[in-house]
């Protein structure tokens, strides 16, 4: 009967992993992005909403009226290609109507670059800039300027740098250059406007860069189970250097404030775009809804140029994946774009740790090895003190069964004899939590540290493609439920019969949830698990294979 019961135990065991299996490829993969790779301009509509600009205070003219007029230039669209960026360019207003990352591809295994910003039928997440205000090209009622430009497409090859300059002379003779200027290696892109007022007039306006997105859903998130990356915006300012805005917020009230420096974002899984304004001066940041669009955005100060002068105004977008190093660069502050929570000060130094140990072994699966080790070494003493306790508890397991046998439903008695018994043997009924208690925050820091770090992304150990997402075969959530069935069996058995089943039923809810969380997580899990189990036998070893309980002191 024995043989019997577990023939059918490993056949049922087996439909289950196999019907789990063809379910993840049934509903479980993340949805593959559309094909979106630039083979050609002329995909990507030509056309800017004037209504979407901002209006600066002195602002005469309504930038949320259309214009009456159209430039006369004819609009185009120009590429720019990095190392690590490949931008499209509007030349009517000059903004960045799409961006793709070369570096990091759109699917796993796919030659197709990650497409962060686009401009299409189906999605709107774009990066917009001008000059508004009194004299400013972006605020005429002809419309937005139509810059005129060299080439159509632009290479940075083996230079460092790359200037991008767009050019546009309004009816007063007043030259604007829209210059971007890119750099190797660089997610970081500059913006200047260089004003050459050759009138007879002082010349004057507002600088504005602004992102404008649907409310679509992160393309980065796929089905997995799990807390969800922050979607949406962020802003900075000297009140409060990281200030969330999501959808809702929007919304319900559009955000307004007036700051010095400072900078506006959006975030999303991985990745994320920002205006980054020049240091130095007082800005205003604000965010709106317009037409189903979300848009967010600052404005600068005056930029006033007298007659036969040339003045400059500068500031930086950033669009890519969440570097740390890149972004703080960039600007200190928008490094906390990489979101750990509240627990960010235990995550912070993991990443760090787990970084170094990558710079060392050059494989994401082996520093998540490492830093598991390490970790459980900074806890070795602690996990001590709670095995030599629950393997006292193991030892004296016959003695407490006797205790119960004797005293039968007499429960304070036995709770007297028992406390009794813990006193003289120096065993903490308790000290089996503490290793979960202490490791707790360290486990919900580092799946911050693995949901955040775009490094892993994409990133192959042993079998695994990407440890950033589930096991695609299930391997290791079920080694992992292995695992902690084997500890149990080294933990001595609760007194209470409810409590036992319990403890018995935990391996298998704690697989059924790590089969959705990511690899890489799930490795750490298994390591720790792997680990305790060797120094929990050790410690069983020593005191049950000695009749002395000075060894477990």
């Amino acid at each position: 009967m024995d043989v019997q019961r577990i023939i059918l135990i490993a056949a049922m065991a087996l439909i289950s992993y196999m019907l789990v299996l063809q379910w993840n490829e049934d509903y479980g993969q993340p949805v593959p992005a559309g094909e979106q790779a630039v083979t050609s301009v002329s995909a990507y509509s030509t056309s800017s909403a004037e209504t979407d600009l901002p209006q600066a205070a002195d602002d005469t003219a309504s930038a949320d009226v259309p214009p009456t007029g159209t430039a006369a230039a004819k609009a185009q669209l120009i590429t720019v290609k990095t190392d690590v960026l490949d931008v499209v360019i509007d030349t009517k207003g000059g903004d960045i109507i799409q961006v793709a990352l070369p570096v990091h591809k759109a699917t796993l295994g796919a030659e197709q670059p990650f497409v962060l910003m686009e401009q299409t039928s189906n999605r709107t997440y774009v990066s917009q800039s001008g000059l508004v205000g009194s004299n400013g090209p972006d605020a005429s009622k002809d419309g937005r300027p139509t810059y005129t430009v060299d080439a159509a497409q632009f290479e940075l090859g083996d230079s460092d740098t790359l200037d991008v300059d767009l050019s546009f002379t309004d009816k007063h003779g007043v030259l604007i250059t829209k210059r971007y200027t890119f750099s190797k290696g660089s997610y970081n892109v500059g913006l200047s406007y260089i004003v050459d007022n050759k009138s007879e007039q002082t010349w004057k306006a507002n600088l504005f860069g602004q992102i404008k997105r649907d409310r679509s859903d992160d393309p980065t998130v796929g089905t997995d189970m799990g807390m969800k990356s922050y979607l949406g915006a962020v802003f900075s300012t000297a009140e409060d250097n990281y200030q969330k805005v999501n959808f809702d917020d929007m919304d319900e009230s559009p955000f307004k404030a007036t700051t010095q420096d400072g900078y506006v974002a959006f975030v999303q899984h991985y990745f994320v775009s920002a205006w980054i304004p020049e240091a130095g001066a007082e800005y205003s940041y604000k965010s709106r809804k317009l037409n189903g669009n979300y848009i967010m955005g600052f404005i600068s100060p005056d930029l006033v140029v007298a007659p036969g002068e040339t003045q400059t105004v500068n500031a930086h977008f950033y669009a890519g994946p969440k570097d740390q190093e890149q972004m703080a660069a960039a600007n200190d502050n928008l490094k906390l774009t990489v979101d750990y929570g509240w627990l960010w000060w235990i995550a912070s130094p993991l990443y760090a740790i787990l970084k170094w140990i990558h710079s060392v072994v050059g494989n994401w699966g082996l520093a998540i090895i490492g830093i598991t080790v390490l970790v459980k070494a900074a806890l070795f003493h602690l996990n001590a003190k709670a095995f030599k306790s629950m393997a006292k508890m193991r030892k004296f397991g016959p003695e407490m069964q006797r205790m119960k046998e004797l005293y039968g439903d007499d429960r304070q008695k036995m709770s007297q004899e028992m406390m009794k018994l813990y006193q003289k043997e120096k065993i903490n009924p308790l000290g089996g939590c503490l290793p979960i208690v202490a490791q707790m925050p360290i486990f919900i820091a580092l799946y911050w540290v693995l949901m955040e770090s775009v490094e892993l992304r994409h990133a192959e150990f042993l079998y695994l493609t990407d440890l950033s997402v589930k096991d695609p075969y299930f391997i290791l959530p079920i080694i992992m439920g292995a695992s902690m069935f084997i500890q149990q069996m080294l933990n001595p058995t609760p007194p209470d019969p409810m409590q036992a089943k319990v403890m018995k039923l935990l391996p298998i809810l704690f697989t059924f949830f790590f089969l959705w969380f990511p690899a890489g997580l799930t490795l750490y899990w298994v390591v720790n698990n792997i680990l305790s189990i060797a120094q929990q036998y050790v410690i069983n070893k020593q005191i049950e294979g000695s009749g002395e309980t000075a060894k477990a002191k």
